[in-house]
């Protein structure tokens, strides 16, 4: 009989535990679409999150039925859920997010490396050189791996490929090794 009363006890807790969290939505229908309209994708999900709870008010909804109908994880409908109820609508829209950094090279270095780049004579081995080069004009210093991405995005460089030219090369030679080859390739 005790075995009985604790497995009763026991499931009465989880139901109680798993019921579904009431809210009231202070927002109509009509604001939250307004708003979900105007805002960014990352304040969006925010807010269709809240459109469906403004939408299951009178009955509820579990966390984990609002974050499947959402698409977001039930962490997130948890603490979006927390941060409206804690802060409201105006909470709920702010974020930390800042935007992008600002570029750690200035118009000066980014002169200086698209013309290095783009210079076919410039005998670079690869971005370790590029990199001691920047440093030393500049007197700042870089990472590495910020000076490639950004060589990548801005000048569509890649890491393996061929110089054009050797950076000692004679002109001149070239042209006598042309006459010459053209001329032995006819006899």
């Amino acid at each position: 009989m005790v075995g009985f009363f604790l497995l009763f006890l026991v499931y009465i807790i989880i139901v109680i535990m798993a019921s579904v969290k009431k809210l009231i939505i202070k927002e109509t229908e009509k604001e939250i679409k307004k708003l979900l309209k105007e805002s960014n994708p990352f304040i969006g999900q925010r807010l269709r999150v809240l459109l469906i709870l403004k939408q299951n008010e009178k009955e509820g909804i579990s966390k984990r039925d609002l974050a499947k109908l959402a698409g977001v994880d039930p962490n997130s409908v948890q603490n979006w859920r927390t941060l409206y109820i804690n802060a409201g609508i105006e909470g709920l829209m702010k974020h930390k997010r800042t935007g992008f950094k600002p570029s750690v090279f200035n118009a000066i270095e980014h002169q200086k490396l698209e013309t290095k780049l783009n210079n076919p004579q410039n005998g670079l081995q690869g971005y370790v050189e590029l990199k001691d080069w920047l440093e030393k004009e500049s007197g700042k210093v870089f990472n590495y791996n910020t000076l490639l991405y950004y060589c990548i995005r801005n000048f569509k460089s890649s890491v393996k490929v061929a110089r054009k030219s050797h950076a000692k090369k004679d002109q001149n030679q070239v042209d006598t090794f042309k006459k010459t080859s053209d001329e032995s390739a006819k006899t």
